[in-house]
């Protein structure tokens, strides 16, 4: 009796939970826009048991190709039913255009209740396989590799981002996949945003409704104007691709295949920051910004510190810019600033603080006034410049020495002149001449000199010659004097701007790619690293010099926008030089 009861009461719940439910009738296609030679499906569901008396559409201007075919599904997940009642058509469009496939409608409970019209968009013919269960040609029509991009014509320095997504149509299945070619920034300051997991999500593309997950997402950073390339994407995916076939017991037979697919290359075109209005303390900063000085402690003791704090907070390319420089007083002795930098790296910018924490310690008793700074930046929602400036700052020093007053060391002072007795005398009227004494060359120091000095030279003529005759048939050392001399002449212009951190990076990078040029007779300056690899390799280089050329290269890119010390600079400068002493060997 307890069975039978609660058989009865789960039946009950079951049929309360789907009364419970709104009565829908949905209709769904599986493409919304295709060629006038294609065709589609079209599937009405009704979300509620009972319907009677469903009415199609009269599909005007669309040829019914095969159906209907009528299907049910019911489901208990979780405490929820789900039950589904659908009929699918096999449709063609007899013409071009915008046509639309009317409502269709059924009968519940004495109610009738009607679907939603839809339009669909029909193009010109396509060209069609011959046999169109070829899995290729299904692998091409259900999975597209897509680069989006936010914006494609952004200030420099304005932030924007590429995601790259996979489509996939739920017809076939994925079952791995693997990236061969990663795309290249040239152009860009760029930082990948981090993705947690890869969630399956819905969405349309070209009007249709596709599973897809989010592959890759990069924040880049425009560093020049003209045109910059976003190269493709490559992937190999291996998919299972229905064969229009079914085994015994009625299941679909699919075909594994592997297959590359890429994204389509994108154009990105970045405009100048506007001159007009542009402030002359300018320095590349782009966003919206706040910024703020603040003083730890004005009043003090002398070898007392105080720090000075400049910071700058908002979203924008915090990390492309150098913050304004304190100026203080001589009785100020100023140490180097430390940095500091807490920013959030996401697909909408770099957002966060910028500071560097100034210490300062006073030297003498007295009261002293830091000056104002002025910080400007380029807002590009609204296309203006802004200009910020703190107020002057006063350190008041209490205790300590007593500053001594500045002498005037140009005043001419009067003196009294003392004569000594000596200080004037006479002019001489008469001179005394008398004849220099004169020896002979004969028998003379010079003349046993000279005489001797063609024996001593003989020998070392000698000497010289068979060490220029060894240096000579020496050719691994000839070989590296020669490149070591072809290594400074290409890095001299980087040499002389050692200290000056974005010029010596210019003219280094130039003085490589320079390089390249003039012994492979390829100009590299605009083409990408992994090419650049690719020729080294058929030169037979080897992969450790390889990597230590494209390793500069990149450090000349990123260290643009870094902090930089001309230590590391010189470090950097040996580093160039050493790699081409060793290209050259091997070329």
């Amino acid at each position: 009796m307890k069975l039978k009861f609660y058989i009865t009461l789960f039946i009950s719940l079951l049929s309360l939970t789907v009364v419970a439910q709104e009565t829908t009738l949905v209709a769904k296609v599986s493409k919304n826009k295709l060629g006038v030679n294609q065709r589609l499906r079209i599937e009405f569901s009704i979300n509620k048991q009972g319907g009677d008396d469903f009415s199609p559409p009269k599909f005007t201007n669309f040829k019914v190709v095969g159906g209907p075919s009528q299907s049910v599904s019911q489901s208990w997940v979780n405490g929820k039913v789900s039950f589904s009642q659908s009929y699918t058509y096999i449709i063609q469009p007899k013409k071009k255009g915008e046509l639309t496939i009317g409502a269709a409608s059924i009968k519940i409970g004495g109610k009738s209740i009607k679907s939603n019209p839809i339009k669909i968009i029909v193009l010109d013919a396509v060209t069609l396989p011959k046999d169109p269960n070829d899995p290729n040609y299904v692998a091409q029509q259900n999975i597209h590799l897509v680069a989006e991009v936010s914006k494609s014509k952004p200030y420099v320095g304005e932030g924007i981002y590429v995601e790259y997504r996979l489509y996939v149509s739920e017809n076939i299945n994925v079952y791995d996949t693997g990236v061969t070619e990663a795309p290249q920034y040239n152009g860009f300051w760029n930082q990948n945003i981090k993705i947690n997991g890869f969630p399956v999500k819905m969405g349309k593309y070209n009007g249709e409704d596709y599973r897809y997950i989010v592959l890759q997402k990069a924040l880049l950073i425009p560093t020049k104007t003209g045109k910059l390339t976003i190269d493709p994407m490559k992937m190999d995916i291996v998919i299972g691709v229905p064969t229009g076939r079914a085994d015994f017991f009625g299941n679909v037979i699919t075909r594994n295949i592997k297959r590359e697919f890429a994204s389509a290359k994108k154009i990105i075109n970045p405009k100048s920051l506007p001159l007009e209005g542009k402030p002359e303390n300018f320095n590349g900063a782009v966003g919206d910004y706040k910024f703020d000085v603040t003083l730890s402690k004005d009043v003090l003791k002398a070898n007392e510190s105080s720090q000075i704090k400049v910071a700058v907070t908002g979203k924008g390319n915090l990390k492309l810019f150098e913050l304004p420089e304190i100026t203080t007083p001589v009785e100020l002795e100023k140490y180097q600033p430390e940095r500091k930098e807490k920013v959030r790296v996401r697909a909408s910018g770099i957002s966060g603080t910028v500071s560097d924490l100034y210490t300062v310690v006073p030297q003498y008793k007295g009261k002293y006034k830091i000056p104002n700074v002025s910080f400007s930046y380029f807002n590009p929602t609204e296309k203006k410049y802004y200009t910020i400036t703190t107020d002057d700052f006063f350190v008041d020093v209490l205790e300590g020495k007593e500053l001594k007053p500045v002498v005037d060391t140009n005043t001419i002072q009067k003196q009294n002149v003392i004569a000594t007795g000596k200080n004037f005398r006479y002019i001489q009227t008469k001179s005394n001449f008398k004849t220099i004494k004169t020896s002979d060359f004969f028998k003379s120091n010079l003349f046993y000199i000279l005489l001797l000095l063609p024996l001593i030279a003989i020998p070392i003529g000698i000497f010289i010659a068979k060490k220029n005759e060894a240096r000579s048939n020496d050719i691994v050392g000839n070989k590296l004097r020669k490149a070591n001399k072809l290594a400074k002449k290409y890095l001299s212009e980087a040499q002389k701007q050692l200290g000056e951190k974005e010029a010596f990076y210019e003219a280094l990078e130039r003085a490589l790619h320079n390089y390249l040029k003039a012994k492979l007779g390829v100009e590299t300056a605009d083409i990408s690293k992994e090419k650049i690899t690719q020729i080294l390799e058929s030169k037979n280089i080897e992969s450790n010099t390889i990597n230590q050329f494209i390793e500069v290269l990149k450090h000349s890119d990123m260290a643009r926008y870094s902090q930089i010390t001309t230590t590391e600079m010189e470090a950097e400068f040996e580093n160039a030089k050493q790699v081409i002493v060793e290209l050259d060997k091997q070329l």
